[in-house]
């Protein structure tokens, strides 16, 4: 075999070989694994409330006592009363209570037995608070019910809420009570600013003063709430996406700085000097109400006239007589409520009309059986007494 041949033959062996290692010597690019991260999607009903934030002056706020923040309220005598319902009934009862401006109507929140808050309302029968009973038609949807709020029409009303219209913890509802069933309608979550993430409650309304408060615990410490006070708006209006940036929509809605809300700062004045004019805080009552009436007096005859128990020489009419001063005091304050319902009455639209005639009627009759009641005592006890001091 010539060297020509050897040569070609060692090549033809070699080749493969080398070709071999090649192929072992070619590195392996590997592409890097990108891990996607899905970002958390906003919940709709959030997103969709930020793009309707009502605007409202908040022409100031209060940072209290997550238990105190009553005290910063200041409602005209004309709205009503916000108390705990352990102060209004005198128990250990947990919850808020809102009485009306008339003062024979009272709404409040209690627990259950399990613990979850409702709420309730009871009328004053004389001098004493009638039987409670659950409002209907707030039950629906909610693990929690609480803070109520009564506007002066005796149909708006306010509360707060857990459940599945909340967003965050207790969220800010409103509702009216339609007369004719005896129910109040599917309540509506009123948004934001007055809702947030966090817990928002107590909203209250001084049509007199034009001014509103609400509480919240958002950017709080533990312990620790805002109580919110802004200008009552004339009509419902949303920031115009075309005049403000979603970043300033955003910082409406969560009440960032509430300075932004002034604008030039001419309608806070006028609101603040309202609210100073208010004078005192939201005043608590007491658990019992001891009213006296001015109207004691009680002609016995042509010659004697008395205007204290201690007068008596009859017993039995020292008794009528109490029993006289009482039907007095019930006869004013009925008197007194039928001329704030007849107010009202003129000023209602129609199904407050209708729910006031309803009030009027029967206050009017009790009227007229309490006239017939005094003036049978005022003879029974003319009789007593001048049958002892002849």
């Amino acid at each position: 075999m010539t060297i020509r041949k050897i040569a070609i033959l060692s090549l033809a062996f070699l080749l493969p070989l080398t070709i071999e290692a090649q192929k072992k010597k070619k590195r392996v690019v590997k592409k890097p694994v990108v891990e996607v991260v899905e970002e958390p999607q906003e919940d709709p009903r959030i997103t969709n409330m930020r793009e309707m934030t009502q605007q409202i002056v908040i022409i100031d706020s209060v940072v209290t006592d997550k238990d105190r923040f009553l005290t910063a309220f200041r409602l005209s005598s004309e709205t009503g009363t916000l108390t705990t319902t352990s102060q209004f009934f005198g128990k250990s009862l947990n919850g808020y209570a809102f009485l009306n401006e008339m003062g024979n109507k009272v709404y409040f929140s209690h627990t259950d037995a399990n613990g979850h808050y409702r709420l309730y309302t009871s009328d004053k029968l004389g001098s004493a608070w009638g039987e409670a009973t659950a409002l209907r038609g707030l039950s629906d949807g909610f693990s929690d019910a609480d803070y109520p709020f009564m506007m002066n029409d005796g149909i708006t009303f306010y509360f707060a809420a857990k459940g599945d219209e909340s967003i965050g913890g207790y969220d800010i509802f409103f509702t009216r009570y339609d007369s004719r069933s005896g129910s109040f309608l599917k309540p509506e979550n009123i948004g934001m600013p007055f809702n947030s993430e966090a817990n928002d409650y107590m909203y209250a309304a001084d049509e007199q003063s034009g001014i509103g408060y609400f509480v919240s615990d958002r950017r709080q410490p533990e312990g620790k709430v805002c109580v919110y006070i802004f200008i009552l708006p004339e009509t419902r209006r949303s920031y115009d996406p075309s005049k403000y940036t979603e970043q300033q929509i955003r910082d409406y809605a969560d009440i960032t700085r509430i300075a932004d809300t002034w604008g030039n700062g001419s309608e806070r004045r006028a609101a603040l000097a309202r609210l100073k004019a208010i004078g005192t805080t939201n005043s608590q009552p007491a658990a019992e109400n001891t009213a006296t009436t001015a109207n004691t007096a009680i002609v016995i005859n042509d010659q004697t006239t008395y205007t204290n128990a201690s007068d008596f020489r009859s017993p039995t009419a020292a008794n009528l007589y109490r029993e006289l001063l009482k039907a007095r005091e019930r006869q004013a304050t009925i008197e007194a409520d039928l001329q704030k319902s007849r107010e009202r009455y003129a000023r209602s639209n129609e199904d407050g009309r209708h729910l006031l005639s309803e009030v009027i009627l029967h206050n009017e009759e009790q009227a007229l059986l309490l006239h017939d009641t005094i003036r049978s005592l005022e003879k029974q006890i003319r009789n007593e007494e001048n049958n002892n001091i002849k």
